[in-house]
């Protein structure tokens, strides 16, 4: 790409069939918006726009434009790369450069070398992005994990409570997470979930002679009434199902002066953005 921008030349992007396919992992669209003018093209793109089959004809003997020792490669400057790049044809193609040591201040320079509108010119594709992004979508009782943890751990403090019961539809990589960041005075608090269903174990017994254990309902409450019998409850603010068990806790006498919205008057310290 900093070839084409010296040559004042569009970039090509391989064709998919015999390279990667760049365009689903860099923001190529971004690219050009950020330029303001059209700079990068697929290559799909470039043979519509010719409306001709693309061929290749080479003439002549094949020369690198100048001689180089990849294990001690010199350093090149952009007025070299015009010199032996520059012609007259329609299009030039440029084989593997990974080797050449050009210009590397320029190039690392924050924003990269061409002069753009945007914070960085190359990205990685929107989608990508906004998958590593995914703590949190908007303000609301989502929080990052380490910040939910830090909000935990103060008030488990201040509750010194031995355990904490875990009602969560996350993933185990999340709970996981969860787990190793709350701590109290130097020492995790342990997490425990409602165990998943055993024939061996006979917590559910009651349930399982009743016919009502493999029941989505029945879980949800039985979720709900262990939260409203425990000691202290942190619940997420604007759930229904946080607000049926502080109702519960209310009627049964069981509220706690430590009860609490998770991070109350806090807002997510990371957001994603919407897609």
């Amino acid at each position: 790409m900093f070839f084409a921008a010296l040559l004042n030349r569009v970039l090509v992007i391989p064709s998919p069939k015999f390279d990667y396919q760049y365009d689903r992992v860099i923001d190529v669209d971004r690219i050009n918006t950020c330029l303001g003018r059209t700079v990068v093209v697929s290559f799909d793109q470039f043979k519509e726009k010719k409306k001709a089959r693309v061929g290749v004809l080479i003439g002549g003997k094949l020369e690198a434009p100048w001689s180089e020792d990849i294990k001690k490669p010199s350093k090149r400057g952009f007025e070299e790369v015009v010199e032996k790049f520059k012609g007259d044809d329609g299009v030039i193609a440029i084989g593997d450069v990974f080797y050449a040591d050009l210009e590397r201040e320029w190039v690392m320079q924050p924003g990269g070398p061409i002069k753009h509108k945007c914070k960085t010119l190359v990205e990685p594709s929107r989608l990508i992005v906004l998958t590593a992004q995914s703590n949190a979508k908007s303000p609301s009782c989502f929080y990052p994990i380490p910040q939910a943890a830090d909000c935990i751990s103060r008030i488990v403090g201040r509750a010194n409570a031995p355990v904490i019961y875990l009602s969560t539809d996350a993933a185990e990589s999340e709970t996981g997470l969860l787990q190793s960041l709350v701590v109290v005075d130097g020492k995790v608090v342990p997490l425990v979930k409602r165990p998943p269903r055993n024939s061996a174990e006979k917590w559910d017994s009651l349930l399982y002679r009743h016919g009502i254990e493999d029941d989505s309902q029945v879980d949800a409450m039985l979720d709900k009434t262990i939260c409203a019998m425990s000691s202290v409850f942190i619940g997420a603010s604007g759930s229904t199902f946080t607000e049926d068990i502080l109702r519960l806790r209310k009627d049964w006498g069981t509220s706690s002066t430590c009860d609490e919205y998770l991070c109350r008057g806090e807002e997510p310290n990371f957001i994603a953005e919407d897609e």
